[in-house]
């Protein structure tokens, strides 16, 4: 598999922690459904999360703070 670059899967506007955190929320996510499948994957879910958000298959939320509301 090949590895994305950060900077080309993470928009300039999104700080780091935050996709890091969505990536690993999206990574336990895949382990509780392949955990549920008897088939499993192949994939680690680290590995299918990113890419995941490199395929453009999910995407991050913004988050509103009570200054913006």
């Amino acid at each position: 598999m090949l590895r994305p670059n950060l900077s080309q899967i993470k928009k300039e506007d999104q700080s780091t922690y935050s996709f890091v955190y969505a990536v690993a929320k999206r990574a336990r996510e895949v382990a509780e459904e392949t955990e549920n499948n008897p088939e499993g994957a192949a994939d680690k879910p680290v590995d299918m999360a990113v890419s995941e958000f490199a395929a453009g298959k999910v995407r991050m939320g913004k988050v509103i703070t009570i200054d913006e509301k």
